[in-house]
């Protein structure tokens, strides 16, 4: 069963609340680390599918979606807090009754913002390297950005859901295991197939597009196109990861977590 990963879940979602009760300045740097990682992967990703994409071959997307998670890592060892993650743990927790509803929302709130600062700071340091001035070398980003910012709201809205649910698992089901190895082996499989199959997470969306921003881009890709593909996403995504993943197996387990409560009495 799932209830040692749950327990987990439980330490997480309170060790994120005593870090915010703390300091709220901390928290958000925390947010804002966690998107900064995002944007490690999205640059590994573009930079290595562009290779691939320049030559026309097909192998550009699976290329980028492999060495994209790098980012999972990077969060998963070095710390950071991510707002789709906190979808999952908080309402779980919330549920759960080990945390307030109105502290949930506020948690959220401000991991958001963490990591919409952390994006556009580390796309003005992208900026300032000039690694990607050259539209030999962004030309697979931009492409992949033009798209996302067009496709219509109600795929968006799915794709978000889809995605955030195997993120989640992503974070979840190496919870499970012993070894690190196969905590990692397990984490890149599951986000290579969240890339791979075209689902819609709104941190690294918000962390591919401040890049493209700050970069030359054409003018199919603006600031409208950004609020056009997030906003549907992020509820995609806290649907994913608060009802799918929170609520869903705070259901499926409550029986056994109810025992494990009245044999600890």
């Amino acid at each position: 069963m799932e209830n040692r990963s749950l327990e987990q879940v439980e330490y997480l979602a309170a060790k994120k609340l005593a870090v915010y009760r703390n300091s709220v300045i901390r928290y958000l740097m925390r947010a804002s680390m966690a998107s900064m990682f995002i944007g490690f992967g999205v640059i590994v990703a573009f930079k290595s599918g562009n290779f691939f994409y320049v030559v026309h071959s097909p192998f550009a997307y699976p290329m980028a979606a492999f060495t994209f998670g790098v980012a999972i890592l990077l969060i998963a060892y070095g710390g950071g807090d991510l707002f789709t993650g906190n979808t999952f743990y908080f309402t779980y927790s919330a549920i759960r009754k080990k945390m307030k509803w109105s502290e949930v929302f506020l948690l959220w709130l401000l991991s958001y913002l963490g990591n919409i600062i952390g994006a556009a700071c580390f796309a003005l340091l992208i900026y300032l390297t000039g690694l990607f001035n050259d539209a030999s070398v962004n030309s697979y980003l931009l492409s992949v950005v033009e798209k996302k910012m067009h496709v219509p709201t109600g795929q968006l809205f799915f794709r978000g859901i889809l995605c955030n649910w195997l993120v989640c698992l992503a974070f979840f089901i190496p919870m499970t295991l012993k070894e690190d190895i196969s905590k990692i082996l397990t984490m890149l499989l599951l986000v290579f197939c969240f890339f791979i199959s075209g689902y819609e997470h709104s941190i690294a969306n918000m962390c591919t597009f401040a890049i493209a921003l700050v970069i030359d881009h054409p003018e199919t890709i603006s600031f409208n196109g950004v609020i056009h593909n997030l906003i549907p996403v992020t509820i995609g995504n806290i649907i994913g990861g608060s009802i799918l993943m929170g609520a869903f197996y705070f259901y499926i387990n409550k029986p056994f977590l109810d025992q494990n409560e009245l044999n600890s009495k």
